[in-house]
């Protein structure tokens, strides 16, 4: 359950994330190529193309890397010895 609810949260966030460098890649891509202006094209290039790719992109990123940290938390832990207490 812990491993579904991090990868649940790795989503969430690296579809904002995702999202947020694909504004700035769109931004980028608008200035370096002198996308044309023409009523609003550059800015629905950006936010319906650029956005949403970004933010598929980050959120299954942010999922597997979320989720190999939990598979790799749980291996870790299983791997411990139980602490030995000293009798006095």
């Amino acid at each position: 359950m812990k491993i579904a609810l991090l990868a649940l949260l790795g989503l969430v966030l690296g579809a904002l994330g995702g999202g947020a460098l694909g504004i700035g890649a769109g931004l980028a891509w608008v200035e370096v190529f002198k996308s044309s202006d023409f009523e609003g094209y550059s800015g629905m290039l950006v936010f319906f193309t650029f956005m949403p790719l970004g933010a598929m992109i980050g959120g299954l990123a942010g999922a597997l890397f979320f989720a190999v940290m939990a598979l790799r938390d749980t291996e870790i832990a299983s791997e411990r010895e139980p602490m030995r207490h000293r009798d006095k």
